[in-house]
């Protein structure tokens, strides 16, 4: 689909009419297209749309969209009948009553151009530019930024689950792509073996019956990548992304031992941070935080925080459950310097800090972070006596002046 971008007209006449009789007290969506306008213009995503092809509905008000969804937890079906149905949508998307909307899913399409045009943070950087423009928005002042889980949406698998479900999606993709090769090569038990729901409910209850069909799977998906990865096959096989999946899952749960495969047990498994715990969602990790364990990512947060001045989110990062909070803190500054957003005081908690991070804020950015001290944990604070670090000081000036060194 290709972008013709087109004046944004005014709202009209007869959706502003009815609109104003409905909600004669405005509401939050007809007030921000009086107060902020429509925000999104169509030629900021003109780098998202090939020059030719047929016309593409106008993506300023899919951006609209999206946020609307955004903040109304709405799915695409959703937000799609809602655009044709409420008068307030209309007006603020500036539309006719009679409008028929489009189809849900045109709002996937568009996200999908936003990954893939590398624009993820293009909805709310042009938000802080125009509340910037209306003075709501300053640089320095004071921001925090904390951290929160995301879930991913996939199942929480067992090892043996994982390696089941994650034979049975290659196959299908297989069965897709490449059908013909898939039969010449498959085994006949296939078809039966792997017709079954991979629910933990499905599967052996004893230990002895669950290693078995692990080894089995292990062998037909040992046989299935060596197939794949014949002379003889097709190049383009091993570009499938399921089986690349089935590749890298095989590698962190089998082993070969003495021409056997065997499965990797505890101390020979790879760490979390990289795991595949899903053949559906491959970046999706498992982490624990504060007695939370989840399945996902983490999404970090930075927001102002003046008292005297509307919080507004000034950056999002999303990483991978595993990542440690302290390593985004110095991209996390750079992007804000490069937003002129940065703040003079950056108020975190203690997984951000560490004093490389705190003396780069200072030292190139000007930024003072307020961090917590880290709590006494020493056996002389937990019983109540003896001498702990608190009961000692440094007389630095002291010291100074004594001109301490290795040779003194």
């Amino acid at each position: 689909m290709s972008l013709h971008a087109e004046p944004i007209l005014d709202v009209p006449a007869l959706t502003a009419q009815v609109a104003r009789a409905a909600f004669p007290n405005g509401n939050i969506y007809i007030q921000l297209r009086d107060e902020l306008g429509t925000i999104y213009e169509d030629k900021l995503f003109a780098d998202l749309y090939p020059l030719d092809g047929q016309p593409a509905m106008s993506p300023w008000r899919l951006a609209l969209v999206t946020v609307i969804q955004f903040a109304e937890s709405l799915p695409d079906r959703q937000a799609a009948d809602a655009v044709r149905s409420r008068i307030d949508l209309k007006y603020l998307l500036g539309l006719d009553l009679a409008d028929p909307g489009f189809d849900y899913s045109v709002l996937c399409e568009f996200r999908a151009r936003l990954v893939t045009g590398d624009a993820l943070s293009l909805l709310l950087d042009r938000i802080l530019e125009v509340v910037g423009e209306k003075g709501l928005l300053k640089s320095r002042g004071r921001q925090r930024t904390d951290s929160t889980h995301i879930v991913a949406a996939v199942r929480d698998l067992s090892r043996l689950e994982l390696v089941g479900r994650t034979l049975l999606h290659a196959l299908n993709s297989l069965a897709v792509a490449a059908p013909h090769w898939l039969k010449a090569i498959a085994l006949p038990e296939w078809l039966e073996r792997y017709n079954i729901r991979w629910e933990e409910y499905h599967l052996p209850k004893t230990k002895a019956k669950r290693f078995e069909l692990g080894a089995q799977i292990g062998r037909d998906g040992t046989f299935l990548l060596q197939a794949i990865y014949a002379d003889k096959s097709p190049d383009w096989l091993r570009e499938i992304p399921a089986v690349d999946t089935l590749r890298q899952v095989w590698i962190q749960n089998f082993y070969e031992e003495s021409n056997q495969l065997c499965w990797r047990l505890a101390g020979n498994i790879p760490p979390a941070a990289k795991a595949i715990c899903s053949p559906y969602d491959t970046e999706a990790r498992y982490n624990i935080k504060r007695q939370k364990a989840w399945t996902g990512y983490k999404v970090h947060l930075t927001e102002t925080c003046d008292p005297t001045e509307p919080h507004l989110i000034t950056h999002v990062v999303t990483t991978e459950a595993t990542v440690q909070d302290n390593e985004i803190i110095d991209d996390l500054h750079d992007a804000l310097a490069q937003k002129a957003l940065l703040p003079d005081e950056h108020v975190v908690d203690r997984g951000y800090s560490d004093s490389g991070s705190i003396l780069t804020a200072a030292e190139t950015h000007q930024i003072d972070m307020i961090v917590p001290s880290r709590a006494n944990n020493s056996w002389q604070q937990q019983e109540g006596h003896g001498y702990g670090s608190s009961d000692f000081q440094i007389d630095w000036e002291t010291t100074k002046n004594r001109g301490l060194s290795s040779e003194g």
